[in-house]
């Protein structure tokens, strides 16, 4: 409380010297956060001005795009191009549904690529607009901060041209990284992937986490040959360990060579394709190769070091308090720049928050308990709260665990030999439900609401006081009455 009403004070305070500069707020990066955060802002009576790169689907220091990763090259095409990859497995199962498939069906790439470019421009638009309609002032350009209270746009011509804002917002988000491989060049990052003009037929992906799995299920429902290397024993590192594993068996039963504790240590051009090398002594032809091996807060030409802005020292994110203020006073930092929760939704809350703090008047720091998340590979796993793993870390007593495993009512029909898995986390002394999980078709769609339920601290006895809808899957998450195991906490804690 001492540190809202110390802000409070600060951000309301009058500033002789207000008139004096160009803007109220400048923002540098038009992704989700800062739209957002613009958008609010002016609406709280902010003078605003936000820049951005040209619009371009693949990233670089010189391109970009209003609507940033999550809509040009990120969440947006990724869910379309997995959508698309849905439908060639759903044809197969439709055939014991009565459905009579009797040629042979083909896929063309190129037309869903073409109305994947057809979205995201008519989304990179939309976002034009809505800074358009809320008085936010667009420069297009690369933004750098100069001082405390002024930025720099370079423009495409290479004029510069300075700006003064009593608050400057950095929101430039994060870029993906090649690791040091001999051969680096020959491969692709997620970027590059979602925009190929050809689909690959074999396809190597390096990384274990959340788009290299979504990639491996993209291009496996196309058809491609997919072979994923990664360093764990299991991929999806951070996610609890249980529906790693149910993601893993699903990976495999849908047909993607799994290379667990797996480097890759070179690449080769050759005639036939690249020669993928690993630390196992396997060599593996692709025609691309996926680098999805983590991605690093785009601060490189920011210029903040110079201005005093203080960065992390391993990562060069922007080093940010509870409000998302760095150490310059005038100067604030919100979405994957700062290194927190890497979300697009996550993003927008920051965003949401800053304006609020900084213009309306109600100090407001971002509360990153409960936040659902999904990874999109096929079928998709969803997530919210503790991990059976964190659970245990964090417990003060016991806790128990409820899992639920069954055939889908389509598989049924259909034959897939798919399991659907559930799983709920209780504190066994509060009867609080402190985590859930599930790895099944529409698990996204039916997170959100549990979501909602673990955020206004629901308790098992609710899930099972709550009626179900039949038949559906999600009924399960109300049904789930025998303990599957009771586990004894291993590092006793307060405040869980």
């Amino acid at each position: 409380m001492a540190r809202k009403m110390l802000i409070d004070g600060e951000l309301n305070k009058p500033n002789e010297d207000e008139t004096h500069y160009d803007f109220d707020l400048f923002v540098i990066g038009a992704g989700s956060g800062g739209v957002r955060a613009s958008r609010f802002s002016a609406q709280y009576g902010a003078k605003v001005g936000i820049c951005e790169l040209p619009f371009h689907p693949i990233s670089s220091e010189v391109v970009g795009g209003v609507g940033g990763t999550c809509v040009i090259r990120g969440c947006v095409p990724k869910k379309i191009l997995v959508y698309g990859a849905s439908f060639g497995p759903e044809l197969e199962d439709a055939r014991n549904y009565g459905w009579e498939l009797n040629e042979k069906i083909d896929f063309n790439w190129k037309k869903l690529l073409q109305k994947k470019t057809e979205e995201i421009v008519r989304l990179n638009g939309i976002y034009k607009r809505l800074l358009a309609n809320a008085g936010v002032k667009l420069f297009e350009g690369e933004g750098r901060v100069v001082g405390p209270n002024e930025v720099e746009v370079i423009q495409l011509d290479g004029t510069k041209i300075s700006y003064s804002a009593k608050h400057i917002l950095i929101a430039t988000g994060s870029r993906a990284q090649l690791p040091a491989i001999p051969g680096q060049e020959l491969a692709i990052t997620s970027d590059e992937a979602l925009s190929l003009e050809e689909l690959p037929k074999r396809a190597v992906i390096f990384g274990g986490g959340y788009i290299a799995v979504e990639f491996a299920s993209i291009w496996r429902g196309m058809g491609a040959t997919v072979d994923l290397c990664f360093r764990k024993e299991l991929p999806l590192r951070g996610f609890d360990d249980e529906m790693r594993a149910v993601v893993a068996r699903n990976l495999e039963g849908r047909g993607i060579n799994l290379h667990p504790r797996t480097s890759l240590t070179e690449l080769v051009k050759t005639e036939g394709g690249i020669k993928v090398r690993t630390d196992h002594g396997e060599e593996i032809t692709a025609d691309v190769v996926l680098f999805a091996t983590g991605r690093a807060p785009n601060t490189k030409r920011l210029n903040l070091e110079s201005v005093g802005v203080e960065l992390d020292s391993a990562t060069r994110a922007v080093k940010v308090d509870d409000y998302s203020r760095t150490n310059i006073p005038s100067i604030w930092a919100i979405g994957d720049v700062t290194n927190r929760m890497n979300l697009t939704p996550v993003a927008l809350m920051e965003g949401t928050c800053f304006a609020k703090t900084v213009f309306g008047g109600q100090p407001t720091a971002p509360d990153y308990d409960h936040i659902p998340c999904a990874v999109f590979c096929i079928p998709p796993l969803s997530v919210v709260g503790l991990s059976e793993e964190q659970a245990l870390e964090k417990a003060n007593g016991d806790v128990l665990v409820f899992t639920s495993t069954f055939n889908p009512m389509k598989n049924s029909i259909s034959g897939r030999q798919e399991k659907t898995i559930m799983k709920l986390v209780v504190d066994a002394e509060t009867d609080k439900v402190l985590g859930a999980s599930m790895c099944g078709p529409d698990a996204p769609e039916i997170m959100q609401g549990i979501a909602i339920a673990l955020k206004c601290g629901a308790t098992k006895a609710q899930f099972d006081s709550t009626v179900g809808i039949h038949p559906s899957a999600a009924e399960e998450f109300v049904t789930m009455r025998s303990v599957t195991r009771r586990v004894p906490a291993s590092k006793p804690k307060t405040n869980l």
